[in-house]
């Protein structure tokens, strides 16, 4: 594929690429980087998009993907640095032993719950994605998301209750 080909067929969607980058990302200058990056890609690969049969689904499909990995990377920062503060804080030893069994007690019971509701609690407990982002991840609505996360929830305070109950 040459330049002026590129061109007509890629940068058509320009438009319908920042729309949706900036539906996901919430943030204009982070959507125009999104189909900057986008544009690099396909450039790079531009010799195989002649073999793409829908060329419009193919770019909306990486562009999803590129801000969502763009959300993840984000989300990954600040954790590492929610991290940093909490190992600098004043925590006992033995403060540190009860969370960290706590956390591996309770990744035991997220690991044990139904696909949907493990994937569904970790996006947004774990990765700290937004009821309607997960919808769109999980192509679910928005109301069985919040569902499955409350019965997950659930099952999860259940079993520690349980857990803690038969250590008392």
């Amino acid at each position: 594929m040459n330049k002026d080909t590129f061109l007509n067929k890629i940068v058509l969607f320009s438009d319908q690429l920042f729309r949706m980058a900036n539906s996901i990302l919430l943030d204009d200058e982070e959507a125009k980087d999104c189909v900057q990056d986008l544009y690099l890609k396909l450039w790079e690969k531009r010799n195989t998009l002649n073999d793409v049969e829908n060329l419009s689904a193919f770019v909306m499909k990486i562009m999803r993907n590129l801000c969502l990995d763009k959300l993840r990377k984000k989300r990954v920062c600040e954790l590492e640095q929610k991290e940093y503060e909490l190992k600098h804080d004043e925590v006992t030893p033995y403060e540190i032993i009860e969370q960290k069994d706590m956390t591996k007690l309770i990744k035991h019971f997220i690991n044990q719950l139904p696909e949907l509701q493990k994937t569904i609690i970790r996006l947004r407990d774990v990765e700290g994605f937004e009821i309607k982002e997960i919808a769109f991840i999980t192509a679910s609505n928005e109301n069985a998301v919040t569902v499955n996360l409350s019965r997950a929830r659930q099952k999860i305070r259940d079993r520690i209750q349980k857990t803690l109950n038969l250590k008392s």
